[in-house]
């Protein structure tokens, strides 16, 4: 198929959802590159336009050094805009004020489009107005039943059509068919043996640190932005092995870990972070810590023995302190496995 050269796409994406992410990922296949226009007037408060731009950036932001949000190999351009900065029309003005609106900003900024996508009654006439294509994305709502005025009505119910990350700056969590349990620990304190002895024992998936993994591929020169990213790439892979795991997935460290790392690395952390740590105790059915009683094993990326200890208390800490209830494991991995079946009542058979 052959790409246009510049698809827009315009919308209050209030908050950002799986129909908004269908209607990006769709648009962004057929061009080379994508424009987003983020605006609302008035604008949301508690999340304004640029909030919810920085949403949909770090959705799309990958690991590689260029930080340029990107849909696989589509850039995306996201821009906020606010009746203050940029002279948007109130929300009820006319239609034709809105594509009016529109055309000048985009010929203010020597940006030409070639097609507009949409999923609204509008999308026609204003790529008309454009003098563009107009491409339509699941108008009837049938591939993603969503709605944002039903979203911001009861957030808590519709979860579900949120991306976690998302969900989390909103202080929800998207529900799950299976219970999910997370495994922390200091260093080498037997956390990842004991979550692929689990899923082994009980018949079932497990999600790896992808933080470990990333650490390694990058030669152990994370950069600050590398922690947020870590913790959305982590949910999704929790996400996409809940899919196949039997009863319960296990999983090897949360987004409060990952916070604490991310001080630990960098002295601060960045709030989109904070917000998933925060939500950990909502998102994990129940929380194991693996005491640092191991014999230490060292393999190049980790820190000195004697950090080990003072990592356990900062996650105890850590727990207490957002009120998250734990237990702690202890002795050989089969020791460790009986402790946390016997917690979970998982019978072997399962």
């Amino acid at each position: 198929m052959t790409k246009l050269p510049t698809g827009l796409i315009v919308g209050k994406f209030w908050p950002p959802h799986r129909g908004h992410q269908l209607l990006l990922e769709a648009a962004a296949a057929q061009v080379a590159e994508l424009v987003v226009l983020v605006y609302a007037s008035p604008d949301a408060p508690v999340m304004p336009a640029a909030l919810r731009t920085s949403w949909i950036k770090e959705l799309y932001r990958g690991d590689e050094v260029a930080r340029g949000a990107r849909i696989g190999s589509t850039p995306l351009r996201v821009f906020a805009l606010s009746a203050e900065a940029d002279g948007v029309p109130p929300d009820a003005a006319p239609d034709e004020v809105h594509r009016e609106f529109v055309r000048r900003w985009l010929a203010g900024q020597g940006i030409a489009v070639d097609v507009v996508f949409s999923s609204e009654d509008y999308g026609h006439g204003f790529a008309q107005h454009l003098g563009v294509t107009h491409v339509v994305v699941d108008k009837a709502r049938q591939q993603v039943p969503v709605s944002g005025t039903q979203l911001r009505a009861d957030v808590a119910v519709l979860a579900h059509q949120l991306h976690p990350l998302v969900a989390a700056q909103l202080g929800v969590v998207p529900p799950t068919h299976v219970p999910r349990v997370v495994l922390l620990g200091a260093e080498s304190s037997g956390k990842s043996t004991l979550c692929a002895a689990l899923a082994e024992a009980c018949n079932t998936a497990w999600v790896p640190e992808y933080g470990r993994t990333l650490h390694e591929q990058k030669s152990g020169n994370l950069d600050y932005e590398d922690l947020l990213y870590i913790a959305r790439r982590h949910v999704e892979l929790e996400d996409a092995a809940a899919a196949q795991a039997n009863q319960v997935l296990f999983c090897d460290t949360n987004a409060a870990t990952t916070a604490l790392y991310s001080y630990y690395y960098f002295h601060r952390c960045d709030p989109m972070l904070q917000a998933m740590a925060a939500v950990c105790g909502q998102r994990y059915a129940h929380t194991f810590v693996c005491a640092p009683t191991v014999p230490f094993e060292h393999d190049n990326w980790r820190g000195p023995e004697a950090l080990r200890s003072f990592q356990h208390g900062m996650i105890l800490m850590q727990l207490e302190f957002y009120g998250i209830p734990y237990t702690l494991v202890e002795g050989t991995v089969s020791q460790r496995v009986e402790q946390v079946k016997n917690q979970l009542s998982i019978n072997s058979e399962q």
